[in-house]
C-alpha cells in the first residue's frame, strides 16, 4: 500500500496547492473596475485645504469635502484653470492654490470598449472623493496650524501665462504676496506621465528670509483597494534605501509615519495606476505618510519637506520636484528608474519571485513584438517552456510507462495477499525496484509547473499590459475571466448566469476552463490508474474540480493551463506508446 499512499499524497498535496490558491488566495481573483459615471462626484478647486494641524513635520493637510459633494463638472468649473493636453493624459491645472487636481488617462478607458470613459485618476476638492497634488513652501520653521499668508497655499489665487501645458510647452503661474516677495511656478510635462515643478522665489524685500519647499499628494477616503495577498495597494515609497510598503489600516490617525531620505520617491499605487512625488535626488528631504480623520471625513497624504533654503535680500531660490501620475507601464517605470529614480519600476509588485516573473513578462512583450498578441505570446512561451523540461518530462514519462505496465501484476499481488497488507507492500516495492519505477514519478510534470503557474498568474495580475489584452474569439482581456458560460449555451440563450439567485456565481464556467478540464481528463487517461476504487474516484472527480477552480482565473492563465495540457499529452502518448504502455 505504500505506492497508493505515496501517489495519495503526491495528489493530495498537488490539489492542496491549487486549493490553497483557490480559497487562500480567493481575494486574488481579478475583477472588473466599476464604471465611473460622468456624474460621479469629484473634488472641488474652490475648496482650500484644512488649517488642522498635522502631527509631526509634515506638509499642509489637504482639504476636506464640503457636507454636499459636487459633480466633477461642476467642481471643475467653479475655478479658472489652464487645460493639459497630452498624448497621455487630459485634464487641468487650478489656478486657485496651483493645484495638479484634475487628470484622466488618454490611453485607458474603463473597459475594453474603447469608446467607454476615460479612467479618471486625479480628482479636484469638493467631490466625494477629492485626490491631487499640491506644491509650496512653508517657513523654515515647519508647516503650522495657520498658513502663513505671505507663501502661497491652497487659496493663492495664481495667474498664468502659457498654456494648454502639454510637451515642450510649459505653463507658468506667478503670485506677489504684496510682501517683497515674487513666487514663479513653472510646470512642464514629458510625453507620458511625468510632471516636473520648478518653484522660484525673489525677494525684493530689506531682509532675508528661510523657507522649505513641500510637495504632497493628497487623497480622501479610503480607497477600495482589492485586498489580494500577492497585490500591493495603498501608500508607497523608496525611502532610506528600502521599498516601503504601508497598508492604509497600519496608519494610524494623526500619527504619521516619518523617513528621512536623501533619495527616493513616495506616494500611493493602485493596482494599475500610480501617483508618485520624486523630490531632488541630492537633498535630504524629510517624508511623510498621514492619516487624518476630521468627523466623517478621512484623508491619507504623502508628502515630503525639503531642506531650508536662504532667500537673500534682493536675491532669490528655486527648487524642482517631480510629479508621477499615470499607468504603471513596465518600460516606461523601468526608463524612469534607469535615469536616476531608484527602484521605481518596484511600483509594480512583482513579488517575491520578481527573479522569475520579471523575465516572464519582458519574454512575453518580446513575443507580442513578434506575434502581435498577447495569447499567442502565451502559447509560444509555454511550447518553448515545455522544450526547457522535455528531457526532465521524457523521464517521467517514461517512468509512469513502467507503472501502468505494472498494473496487472500488482492487482495479482493483492489477489494472492488481500489482508496481509505488509507482504501487498513488501512485493509491490521489489516489482518497482526491479523495473525501476518510482510511483511519484507523474507528479513531476505538476510540481515543475507551480512556478511558472504562479508567475504567468502574477504577470496577468499586475501588469497594465494585459489589462484589456484580446486573444481572438470571445476572449476580449485575457487578464478577466472566460466570459462565457455553459449554463446559457455560452450566449446563445438570452440570459446571465451570474444573475440566477445563489447559485450564479457558480455557473460561471466558459469554454476555456470546460476544454481545459476536457484535455486535463484526457491526460489522467494516459496515467497509470489505480488499483484502489477510492483513489480512482478521486482521480475522475479532479478535473471536474479543476475546471471550477480556474474558471474564474484570468483567461490567459487557462489557455495557459490547456496548451500546457496538449503539449503534455502529445509528449506522454508518443512516449508511453514507443513502449507499449498508450
Amino acid at each position: 500500500m505504500m505506492d497508493q499512499k505515496n501517489l495519495l499524497v503526491a495528489i493530495v498535496l498537488s490539489v492542496a496547492i491549487l486549493f490553497g490558491f483557490q480559497y487562500v488566495f480567493t481575494k486574488f481573483l481579478p475583477h472588473p473596475p466599476p464604471p465611473v459615471p460622468a456624474a460621479q462626484p469629484a473634488p472641488n478647486a474652490a475648496s482650500g485645504p484644512a488649517t488642522e494641524a498635522p502631527a509631526g513635520g509634515t506638509a499642509p493637510v489637504g482639504a476636506a469635502s464640503p457636507a454636499a459633494p459636487e459633480t466633477r463638472e461642476a467642481a471643475i468649473g467653479e475655478q479658472p484653470r489652464v487645460k493639459i493636453d497630452t498624448p497621455r493624459l487630459h485634464g487641468s491645472i487650478a489656478l486657485l492654490g496651483g493645484r495638479i487636481d484634475d487628470l484622466t488617462l488618454a490611453s485607458y478607458h474603463e473597459t475594453v470598449n474603447p469608446a467607454s470613459p476615460e479612467v479618471v485618476l486625479l480628482w479636484p476638492t469638493g467631490t466625494e472623493d477629492p485626490y491631487f497634488a499640491e506644491f509650496g513652501w512653508c517657513p523654515n520653521s515647519g508647516c503650522t496650524e495657520t498658513p502663513d499668508p505671505a507663501l502661497p497655499g491652497a487659496q493663492t489665487k495664481w495667474t498664468a501665462s502659457g498654456g494648454p501645458l502639454s510637451p515642450g510647452h510649459p505653463l507658468t503661474l506667478t503670485w506677489d504676496n504684496g510682501a517683497g516677495l515674487v513666487f514663479t511656478r513653472t510646470i512642464s510635462i514629458d510625453e507620458n506621465y511625468m510632471f516636473t515643478i520648478d518653484d522660484a522665489v525673489k525677494n525684493a524685500g530689506p531682509e532675508p528670509v528661510s523657507l522649505r519647499p513641500y510637495g504632497l499628494i493628497s487623497r480622501t477616503g479610503t480607497p477600495p483597494v482589492s485586498g489580494y495577498y500577492i497585490l500591493f495597494e495603498g501608500p508607497i515609497g523608496f525611502l532610506d534605501n528600502g521599498l516601503q510598503e504601508i497598508k492604509y489600516t497600519s496608519l494610524a490617525p494623526g500619527k504619521p509615519t516619518v523617513f528621512d531620505s536623501a533619495h527616493g520617491w513616495l506616494g500611493f499605487t493602485d493596482k494599475y495606476w500610480l501617483t508618485a512625488l520624486i523630490p531632488p535626488q541630492a537633498e535630504a528631504v524629510n517624508a511623510n505618510f498621514l492619516h487624518t480623520v476630521a468627523g466623517a471625513v478621512t484623508r491619507y497624504q504623502a508628502d515630503y519637506i525639503g531642506a531650508a533654503v536662504s532667500v537673500p535680500a534682493g536675491g532669490g531660490a528655486t527648487t524642482s520636484t517631480r510629479f508621477f501620475a499615470g499607468a504603471k507601464e513596465v518600460g516606461l517605470l523601468d526608463s524612469y528608474a534607469d535615469s536616476g529614480i531608484p527602484r521605481f519600476d518596484r511600483a509594480i509588485d512583482f513579488g517575491w519571485f520578481y527573479f522569475l516573473t520579471k523575465p516572464i513578462f519582458l519574454v512575453l512583450v518580446f513575443f507580442h513584438g513578434l506575434l502581435g498578441n498577447f495569447g499567442l505570446a502565451i502559447l509560444l512561451l509555454t511550447f518553448l517552456i515545455k522544450l526547457a523540461f522535455f528531457p526532465l518530462a521524457n523521464k517521467s514519462y517514461a517512468a509512469m510507462s513502467k507503472m501502468k505496465l505494472l498494473q496487472p501484476e500488482i492487482a495479482k499481488l493483492r489477489e494472492r495477499y488481500p489482508d496481509d497488507k505488509a507482504k501487498q507492500q513488501q512485493e509491490i516495492m521489489g516489482l518497482y525496484k526491479k523495473v525501476g519505477a518510482n510511483p511519484l514519478a507523474g507528479c513531476l510534470p505538476i510540481v515543475i509547473q507551480i512556478p511558472v503557474f504562479f508567475s504567468l498568474y502574477k504577470v496577468l495580475f499586475v501588469t497594465i499590459e494585459m489589462r484589456h489584452a484580446p486573444f481572438f474569439g470571445w476572449i476580449h482581456d485575457l487578464s478577466a475571466p472566460d466570459p462565457t458560460s455553459f449554463i446559457n449555451l455560452f450566449g446563445l440563450l438570452p440570459f446571465a448566469p451570474s444573475a440566477v439567485p445563489v447559485i450564479g456565481a457558480f455557473l460561471a464556467i466558459g469554454a476555456w476552463p470546460l476544454f481545459m478540464g476536457v484535455t486535463m481528463f484526457l491526460q489522467q487517461k494516459l496515467n497509470p490508474q489505480p488499483v484502489d476504487p477510492i483513489q480512482a474516484r478521486m482521480f475522475m472527480f479532479l478535473p471536474i474540480v479543476f475546471t471550477y477552480m480556474l474558471s474564474a482565473f484570468p483567461a490567459g492563465l487557462v489557455i495557459y493551463w490547456s496548451w500546457n495540457n496538449l503539449l503534455s499529452i502529445t509528449q506522454q502518448w508518443a512516449i508511453m506508446h514507443k513502449r507499449g504502455a498508450a
